[in-house]
């Protein structure tokens, strides 16, 4: 799990400064690496090998989406849904929050893969 400070403006002109968390779980990463032809690790690095700026933009927003959510007060659970099963991650993008962390990630190789290491379970991280 990684938890990121990101300072932004809301839509009033008001100066925000909130902590977001991001996770991904073994489940989730195993999912998303079974689920895509040849693995996820394969695919991801056949598009940065091909500098294909659009595949890698759009591998990046369903990252961040796929492991925006809120942990509880008793750290029992990492929420990805409202009550009504509707995905957190929307609420999220529609900030300028979601906006400044997606240009970080975009324009800085470094703190990009932080990031993904970060959500990885630890056992996973390579």
């Amino acid at each position: 799990m990684i938890a990121k400070t990101i300072k932004y403006k809301d839509f009033n002109g008001v100066e925000r400064e909130e902590k977001f968390f991001f996770n991904l779980t073994k489940a989730e990463v195993t999912e998303m690496e079974l689920s895509t032809e040849g693995g996820l690790a394969e695919r991801l690095t056949r598009i940065v090998e091909s500098k294909d700026s659009a595949a890698i933009i759009k591998e990046f927003k369903a990252i961040i989406l796929k492991s925006y959510g809120e942990k509880s007060a008793d750290g029992k659970r990492f929420r990805k849904t409202d009550d009504a099963g509707v995905p957190l991650s929307i609420a999220f993008s529609e900030t300028e929050a979601y906006s400044n962390l997606f240009m970080e990630l975009a324009t800085d190789d470094k703190v990009a893969a932080e990031f993904i290491n970060g959500i990885m379970p630890s056992e996973l991280q390579k």
